[in-house]
C-alpha cells in the first residue's frame, strides 16, 4: 500500500474500485455492526467513522470484532492522541481534517493508510514536501469545489484527492470525473437520520445506487 515511501491513500493502492467513501456519524454504538453489514450488502467495504460522538470508538472496534470483511477507518483525526486511540480500537485507516507537523511524523511512521486534509495549494505543497501524494480535499465545496480542483491539476500533477464536505449525491459523480480525484467522501449514503432510525435496507438501497 506505500506510496513514494509513504502509506497515503489513492485509489490504485488502497480504494480500489470503491469510489465512495461512507463518511458516518455513529450515536449509538449498538448502531455500528448493523449500519456495517448494510453497507456490505451493497459492496461497500470502506467505510469512515468519524470520532464526533463518544461512541466513535467503540463503534469502531464492535466493527472490527463482529464485521471483518469491513476495512473502517477512523475520521476528524485532529491529534496524535487521536490517532493512537483509533488505532488501538483497530481503524485500518486514518483520515484528518487538517494536519499538523507533530500529526503528519505520527501518521508517516504509523504504517497505516492516511488521508491528510488539505484545502490550499500552499498545504498541498506542503504535503508533496513530504512525499505525500494523496490528500483529502476539505471542506470541499466550501474551498472552491469542483472549480479549484480542475483550475490546481495542472499545477499539482501528481496530487490526488479525495474531496470531502458539501459531496452529495448530485454532485460526486461530477467529481468523479476529474483527473485529480481518485474518490469521494461523502454522508448522503449512510444519513444519521436513517441509522437513528434503523433503517438498514434503506441505507444498503442508497449505497447501492452509486
Amino acid at each position: 500500500m506505500p506510496q513514494n515511501n509513504d502509506s497515503s491513500m489513492s485509489k490504485d493502492h488502497y480504494w480500489g474500485s470503491q469510489k465512495v467513501i461512507p463518511v458516518v456519524v455513529i450515536k449509538n454504538v449498538e448502531d455500528a455492526v448493523p449500519l456495517a453489514r448494510a453497507l456490505i450488502s451493497a459492496g461497500i467495504n470502506r467505510i469512515e467513522i468519524t470520532l464526533r460522538t463518544s461512541a466513535a470508538l467503540d463503534a469502531i472496534y464492535r466493527i472490527n470484532c463482529e464485521v471483518p470483511e469491513a476495512m473502517v477507518g477512523a475520521g476528524t483525526i485532529l491529534n496524535v492522541e487521536n490517532a493512537k486511540q483509533a488505532l488501538k480500537a483497530g481503524a485500518k485507516f486514518l483520515v484528518t481534517p487538517g494536519s499538523t507537523a507533530e500529526l503528519l511524523n505520527f501518521l508517516k511512521d504509523s504504517n497505516v493508510p492516511f488521508l491528510p486534509g488539505c484545502a490550499t495549494v500552499s498545504e498541498a505543497m506542503r504535503l508533496r514536501d513530504l512525499d505525500i501524494c494523496s490528500a483529502k480535499f476539505f471542506p470541499a465545496e466550501e474551498s472552491g469545489g469542483i472549480s479549484f480542483l480542475k483550475a490546481i491539476s495542472s499545477v499539482l500533477q501528481s496530487t490526488s484527492f479525495c474531496p470531502t464536505g458539501g459531496i452529495n449525491k448530485s454532485n460526486y459523480k461530477s467529481y468523479l470525473e476529474l483527473p485529480n480525484v481518485d474518490c469521494v467522501g461523502g454522508s448522503w449514503i449512510s444519513p444519521t437520520s436513517l441509522i437513528e432510525a434503523g433503517k438498514w435496507d434503506e441505507i444498503t438501497r442508497l449505497a447501492s445506487d452509486i
